[in-house]
């Protein structure tokens, strides 16, 4: 059953970000995308074992649709934007590659740096996860799940470390595949989240006991030192 886990999380990854990148390249010989595939595919698999397999009724939880019942109309419409605007700077990335060429195309050395800021954005998601069990799709007070604040972990450094994770993700992702206008373009998506992450504090301090004093223990939401 597990194994049947990580066969549907890899053809998932790999059907939405190849065919988001391949498809409007319109070529299949893009090596860097087929690097970046097997990235996504290593992450995957190495996300799977280290959370999910333990941790089950998180896995059920992040299958549920990120539109749900409970959950309040300013989420589902953030939700909605958030994931419009994410398929569309990967959608964007192999546009500018081999149409736009809006930019110069990034340095070897800002290209490799990009891999390794999207595998640390991978990686802090994941952390995410191991910490958080209660780390729904949708904004949401899980009453059902005894839920509690979380505050172990990455959530002793930022109060939202998943989408400081996605924030990374959004930029390295678009400098190892060469586009210096989609990685500039990131700044759309991430400020979804960013106001995203302003509705959720408001809503969890509002139906979660214990995160107000959480926000005051926690002194910094998406990164350290800054904001």
């Amino acid at each position: 059953m597990f194994i049947f886990k990580i066969l549907t999380a890899l053809i998932w990854n790999i059907v939405i970000f190849g065919g988001l990148l391949f498809l409007p390249a319109g070529t299949l010989n893009w090596w860097r995308a087929w690097v970046f595939l097997g990235v996504v595919v290593v992450c995957t698999v190495a996300t799977m074992v280290a959370v999910f397999r333990e941790d089950d009724e998180l896995y059920k939880e992040r299958l549920k649709p990120p539109i749900q019942e409970g959950q309040p109309l300013a989420d589902k419409i953030l939700a909605s934007i958030t994931i419009a605007t994410f398929l569309g700077l990967t959608a964007f990335i192999p546009l500018d590659v081999f149409r736009f060429h809006l930019f110069a195309q990034p340095s070897a050395l800002a290209s490799v740096l990009g891999l390794v800021v999207y595998v640390i954005g991978w990686w802090m998601i994941s952390l995410s996860f191991k910490a958080n069990t209660f780390a729904a799709t949708a904004v949401k007070h899980q009453a059902d799940r005894q839920q509690t604040v979380i505050d172990t972990g990455v959530y002793s450094v930022v109060r939202h470390p998943m989408y400081a994770g996605a924030v990374l993700v959004m930029v390295g992702m678009p400098l190892w595949l060469e586009s210096y206008a989609a990685a500039l373009l990131a700044i759309v998506p991430i400020t979804i989240l960013v106001v995203r992450i302003q509705f959720e504090e408001q809503f969890l301090r509002q139906e979660l006991k214990g995160y107000d004093s959480y926000t005051q223990r926690v002194r910094y939401k998406l990164l350290p030192y800054l904001w």
